[in-house]
């Protein structure tokens, strides 16, 4: 036991793959990522590292690394991917970054590497389990208030947690105010997730799976609020659980 816990406190910080978004114009393809996801994984102990879309690149990149933060972004998921046909109100979608992502969890997945899904990284996870999706709240989900994206993520709402759930233990809180930029969502629930909270109107905001070490995806953006300790929890647990899988640290 001694030795293991020697071998535990003389690991560095932990790798954590982040797929960057893509913008592509006719002049040139530049790749980016918003700095507060890369600043809350430096804060909480962990190391970002940026992935490219090329498959043999990511399969060097996944065997080395301790966990898979999935992030949002302002695009939308098809809905062919879970056999669904698109309706007027899908946005804009990225289907190079999505399979790309995709393949990343699938392949975290098969290794029980922790997985943390933020907005869109949330919907994605639940599409990978064969889950399917609102693709648009105010037009199929008549009952939901807004949970847009006008507003740069200023809106606030509240979300329930379930006491029965991980994310419980790891905000300590039944319930707290979270921001709001989608308008897709958690419709079918996919193998073996969980809906671990949600908001006042019925609108899944957390999932989880069961049979994995830590997969937990959430809809809202713990990133952005990382002065307050329950939402910060959630990244540093990520973190801590990506340093106790013992790869790429």
């Amino acid at each position: 036991m001694k030795n293991k816990k020697a071998k535990n406190e003389k690991r560095g910080k932990p790798l954590i793959l982040i797929v960057p978004d893509l913008e592509k114009s006719e002049m040139e393809e530049v790749f980016s990522i918003k700095r507060d996801y890369l600043r809350a994984v430096e804060e909480c102990g962990g190391v970002p590292v940026l992935s490219s879309y090329l498959r043999s690149s990511l399969r060097h990149f996944i065997d080395r690394v301790s966990g898979v933060l999935i992030t949002g972004g302002n695009f939308d998921i098809h809905p062919r991917y879970y056999g669904e046909k698109p309706i007027p109100e899908l946005g804009r979608i990225k289907p190079e970054r999505t399979e790309c992502e995709a393949e990343v969890i699938k392949w975290a997945l098969r290794r029980d590497l922790p997985v943390l899904g933020i907005c869109g990284g949330m919907q994605l996870i639940n599409v990978v389990f064969g889950g399917s999706l609102y693709q648009d709240l105010p037009r199929q989900f008549p009952g939901a208030y807004h949970h847009g994206k006008k507003g740069g993520g200023k809106k606030r709402h509240p979300v329930l947690v379930k006491k029965e759930s991980r994310l419980f233990w790891m905000v300590k809180k039944p319930g707290m105010m979270v921001n709001s930029t989608h308008h897709q969502a958690v419709k079918n629930l996919g193998r073996g997730l969980a809906d671990c909270a949600h908001s006042d109107d019925g609108v899944i905001e957390a999932i989880e799976s069961g049979s994995h070490s830590f997969v937990i995806g959430v809809q809202w953006h713990p990133e952005r609020l990382m002065n307050i300790p329950a939402q910060k929890r959630i990244i540093s647990t990520f973190i801590q659980a990506a340093k106790k899988s013992g790869v790429g640290s």
